[in-house]
């Protein structure tokens, strides 16, 4: 179980890496052609689009780790409402969901990444495929994100104990 969590730790802390650094990226591009269209009056065909490339890979980056933490993983109405075993069980009921939907998910957009592979992005010179990775790369970590929760629970701070306590 050790060696599992450090390899989940491990996974997320490099996609939070990857995603930040596609984040600064997709900012550095945005802001050069914001300076080549307005300021040299020269406007680049290859910003936009890699910004917006940039940015779907984040997003979907960002959403493994939003369901590693939890943050899209809510039913808080009857989350509150139930107690002890009840609690549990629909915990095991959100993540049989998230898991068979993030599957899903991966499969269909594996498959629209296999028939693109031969369209190029004009601007880019490189395959919109590589755009379309994003889609069951996402999923795939978000389904290992929501497994890893599950399996492992969630990665909450202890309780802050007062000296009466002990």
């Amino acid at each position: 179980m050790r060696l599992l969590r450090l390899a989940e730790r491990t996974l997320f802390k490099g996609v939070s890496a990857i995603a930040q650094i596609l984040l600064v990226a997709a900012a550095a591009a945005a802001f050069y052609q914001v300076i080549a269209r307005f300021v040299l009056q020269a406007p680049s065909d290859w910003s936009e689009v890699l910004t917006r490339a940039l940015l779907i890979w984040t997003v979907l980056l960002g959403i493994a780790l939003a369901f590693r933490h939890g943050a899209m993983i809510s039913v808080e109405l009857l989350h509150n409402l139930l107690q002890g075993r009840r609690r549990r069980l629909l915990e095991h009921l959100i993540a049989i969901i998230c898991v068979a939907f993030l599957v899903f998910l991966a499969w269909i957009g594996g498959n629209m990444t296999y028939r693109v592979r031969f369209q190029n992005v004009p601007s880019l010179n490189i395959s919109i495929s590589w755009i379309y990775l994003a889609i069951p790369v996402g999923a795939s970590l978000a389904a290992i994100a929501v497994l890893a929760r599950w399996l492992l629970g969630a990665d909450e701070p202890a309780p802050v104990r007062n000296d009466a306590q002990g």
